[in-house]
């Protein structure tokens, strides 16, 4: 079994903020139209509500890892989207150290589907789902 610097339950932990902001961010309509009575509608609640974790605080979490935790990160992703098997966890670690071409955190949240690629990436491991301890 692979040994990751982060645990299950912090990566866990991560998954439900992505799945959050994601969820947010799908019912985000800045645009509503033309129609005058449009323009009254309040902006979406889950938007504005101070106590709903922001993209740019999981940003700011994320960029705050260590390298080697960003790489496990994107590998989790690359082997949970079929890109790779379990046996290769050390080569995915190690082409995800190299290829940071673009910023961590922007890589990883370019994919809606984040928070589910890192959670098949664990069961592959045999580290568990989301429902797991």
């Amino acid at each position: 079994m692979a040994e990751l610097s982060l645990s299950p339950d912090y990566i866990r932990s991560l998954a439900l903020k992505v799945r959050a902001i994601m969820a947010v961010e799908a019912n985000d309509t800045p645009d509503v139209g033309s129609n005058p009575t449009d323009d009254a509608t309040p902006p979406n609640e889950l938007q504005d509500d101070a106590g709903n974790l922001t993209r740019e605080e999981l940003v700011e979490e994320l960029k705050g890892l260590s390298p080697e935790e960003q790489a496990e990160l994107v590998a989790l992703m690359w082997l949970g989207r079929d890109d790779y098997g379990p046996d290769d966890w050390d080569l995915l670690t190690a082409e995800a150290a190299e290829r940071r071409e673009v910023p961590t955190e922007n890589y990883l949240l370019d994919h809606p589907q984040l928070a589910d690629y890192w959670m098949e990436g664990m069961s592959l491991l045999g580290l568990g789902g989301l429902d797991e301890d």
